[in-house]
C-alpha cells in the first residue's frame, strides 16, 4: 500500500523560505507520480507543482513558477517541495499525492491521484 508523509511544516515570517518533504513508499511500480497541494481555510485545495520519477518531468501553475520548486531524490524515495520568498497567501495545509506508474507527464489536478498523505501546516506571518 503506497504510504506517504509530509514534513517540514512551520511558522515562517513573510519572505522567508521552507523546504517540504514527502517520504514514499509502497509502490509496486519503480516509477510513480507526487504531486504537491495545498488548501488554505475556506478555499479549494489547488495544485502547487508535480513531478514523475521516470523523466523527471515537472509542472507547476505559472503563478508559482520561480517561488516554488519540486524535486525529488529517488534513492530515498523522498520529494522535496522548495518554497521562496513565502508570503501570507502561501499559508494552509500542505499534502503530497502519489499515481502508481510510469508516467511521462504529471498533473497540478486533486482528482489524478489516489493516494494522499496526511499533510503539514504551513503558516506565514507578517
Amino acid at each position: 500500500e503506497v504510504q506517504l508523509v509530509e514534513s517540514g511544516g512551520g511558522l515562517m515570517q513573510a519572505g522567508g523560505s521552507l523546504r517540504l518533504s514527502c517520504a514514499a513508499s509502497g509502490f509496486t511500480s519503480n516509477d510513480y507520480a507526487i504531486g504537491w497541494f495545498r488548501q488554505a481555510p475556506g478555499k479549494d485545495r489547488e495544485g502547487v507543482a508535480c513531478i514523475t520519477t521516470y523523466d523527471g518531468s515537472t509542472d507547476s501553475p505559472d503563478s508559482l513558477k520561480g517561488r516554488f520548486t519540486i524535486s525529488i531524490d529517488k534513492a530515498k524515495n523522498t520529494v522535496y517541495l522548495q518554497m521562496d520568498s513565502l508570503s501570507l497567501e502561501d499559508t494552509g495545509e500542505y499534502y503530497c499525492a502519489a499515481e502508481d506508474g510510469v508516467y511521462y507527464y504529471c498533473s497540478n489536478g486533486a482528482g489524478w491521484y489516489p493516494y494522499w498523505g496526511q499533510g503539514t501546516q504551513v503558516t506565514v506571518s507578517s
